[in-house]
């Protein structure tokens, strides 16, 4: 069962005329459909905000609203490896595990940002790639680029959990500025799954600058965490 129908007229009633309050993206549900996967029974939520101008989406598994410790990953696009299974990332990996174990739990969502390459864009991700050939690593790619080693902000996905009236969330990630940003803009976590993918035979030494560059958390025997847990 996902979100109640008589629910789910409720959620688009209150977003006709939506006022965003105090926060700096306005974001809007618009539309939510049954969504049948091979992974589960999922129900689509489109999004629209003022921020990027963009449609962000929601996968969500059974009813979450009003819910508390609701599992979450927060996805950020990767054309690249989500749709064409590159094996320079983990992100496909992280995306499919973070959708079976969704599936196969009681209530979860999958929120799906338009993010594309750490925030920097398709084709300036494709310029960092150019630059990764030629023996540089991520970070140092993005900031020959111009950019910040990670230009993503999470406050659309926080108002994306407030429009579905999430009271708190686990969040499905490694990486622990995700989970303060999230804190940032209101967001409760109350716990850390961890989604550390084996490395393959080119995506060994991405992962190695996550780790130690960007401090994410990737020990292969890592258990579920508390969010207070440093390590």
């Amino acid at each position: 069962m996902g979100i109640p129908k008589e629910t789910v007229e409720l959620l688009i009633k209150e977003n006709l005329d939506h006022d965003c309050g105090g926060y700096e993206a306005c974001v809007r549900l618009e539309a939510i459909a049954d969504l049948p996967t091979r992974f589960g029974d999922f129900q689509a939520v489109a999004f629209w905000n003022n921020h990027d101008r963009k449609d962000h989406a929601a996968f969500v598994h059974g009813d979450i609203v009003g819910k508390e410790d609701v599992p979450v990953r927060v996805h950020s696009e990767c054309l690249t490896g989500d749709a064409i299974g590159s094996l320079r990332c983990d992100c496909r990996d992280q995306l499919i595990e973070a959708l079976e174990k969704i599936g196969q739990t009681d209530s979860g969502i999958v929120i799906y940002l338009r993010q594309e390459g750490r925030g920097i864009g398709f084709a300036n991700k494709v310029r960092a790639y150019r630059l990764q050939d030629e023996g540089y690593d991520t970070v140092q790619a993005n900031v020959m680029l111009g950019f910040k080693p990670d230009e993503r902000d999470y406050a659309i996905a926080a108002h994306m959990l407030d429009q579905l009236h999430v009271r708190s969330i686990r969040l499905m990630t490694n990486n622990p500025q995700k989970v303060a940003d999230l804190e940032r803009h209101g967001v409760k976590v109350t716990g850390r799954i961890p989604l550390v993918i084996p490395p393959n035979a080119y995506n060994g030494a991405y992962l190695e600058t996550k780790r130690k560059r960007m401090g994410h958390l990737l020990n292969v025997e890592q258990a579920d965490d508390p969010v207070t847990d440093p390590a």
